[in-house]
């Protein structure tokens, strides 16, 4: 049980008691480290940013207006931080033709991706994912895994709510090609 919200918290430390980011910290280190983590898919890259994350935080804690929760704020930190820092590092990604893609129908998708009682396809699944370019994989992450709503996902991504859903479509159909391709 919570004792005081993260807007207690917030407020403390902006009025001077810093030892209250340690509450902040407890909290969402962990949750910030599995999406950072399960976007780069490297356990010291992703320790190294969740810091990254934390100090941003920090440094930008005033910055807060409370337009959304604490929550989303930093999920966007962090989804902005593994975003940059992957391109920096310019991974090779598997190009899938547009017109394999538009040639998928959205029933094929959900049959094969609604097998989540398959262990072997969610293996596929989770190393098909790995073949997708970064921000792909984290809009998939944030939304199926995660669980935040298109306007979560959209606050945290920067993305318009139809954006992310257009996204979403055309990435569910990618993996399809992917998870295909690995069954042949």
């Amino acid at each position: 049980m919570e004792l005081y919200t993260d807007t207690y918290y917030i407020h403390r430390i902006l009025e001077g008691d810093t030892a209250c980011f340690a509450c902040l910290l407890d909290k969402y280190s962990r949750p910030v480290y599995s999406l950072i983590y399960k976007v780069i898919r490297n356990r010291e890259d992703a320790e190294e940013f969740t810091q990254d994350v934390f100090i941003k935080v920090f440094q930008k804690l005033s910055t807060f207006k409370g337009e959304c929760s604490f929550s989303t704020w930093i999920y966007r930190i962090a989804y902005n931080t593994a975003i940059s820092e992957t391109r920096k590092k310019k991974y090779e990604y598997l190009p899938i033709e547009e017109s394999i893609i538009n040639n998928v129908s959205e029933e094929e998708v959900t049959d094969m991706l609604g097998q989540t009682d398959n262990h072997q396809q969610i293996q596929m699944l989770d190393k098909a994912l790995t073949l997708l370019p970064t921000d792909e994989r984290a809009l998939i992450l944030l939304y199926y895994m995660e669980e935040k709503t298109i306007e979560e996902v959209s606050t945290i991504s920067g993305l318009t709510e139809s954006n992310v859903k257009t996204k979403l479509f055309r990435i569910r159909k990618k993996l399809f090609v992917l998870l295909k391709g690995m069954e042949e």
